[in-house]
């Protein structure tokens, strides 16, 4: 196992969860005036899914390279949720034209960077 740390840390998961905050406080706002989801919503959990995709293409570069997890199987369960929960809330957010489905992307946003953080503490458990 490499020392430079986990694949899961740094920049690309910050941006993730800096931008998933944004869009979740965005989502509030728009929840409190009783507002539909809009373009600005949809668009900032397009950007939050790129993010994620690329969080979990640095995870497999990271496996392919001999680098493992602490906890295998919660690891991989927390990327493929993390990975899913953008698409989640856009299309829940699309069937639920009301300020509910504003309120869905909120707290989809909420519980993102959690799990970005439960990720990071998966891959880390190995080393202590």
């Amino acid at each position: 196992m490499s020392d430079v740390g986990s694949p899961v840390d740094g920049a690309l998961a910050v941006a993730a969860i800096v931008l998933s905050l944004l869009v979740a406080a965005w989502a509030l706002v728009a929840t409190l005036r009783q507002r539909a989801p809009d373009r600005v919503q949809l668009i900032g959990l397009a950007v939050l899914e790129l993010l994620l995709i690329g969080l979990a293409v640095l995870a497999g570069v990271a496996l392919a390279g001999g680098d493992q997890p602490g906890e295998p199987g919660a690891f991989f369960g927390y990327l493929v949720t993390l990975v899913c929960l953008p698409p989640l809330a856009a299309v829940l957010a699309r069937m639920e034209p009301t300020r509910w489905g504003s309120a869905i992307v909120c707290a989809i946003c909420l519980v993102t960077p959690v799990v970005v953080v439960r990720l990071q503490q998966t891959w880390e458990l190995l080393g202590g």
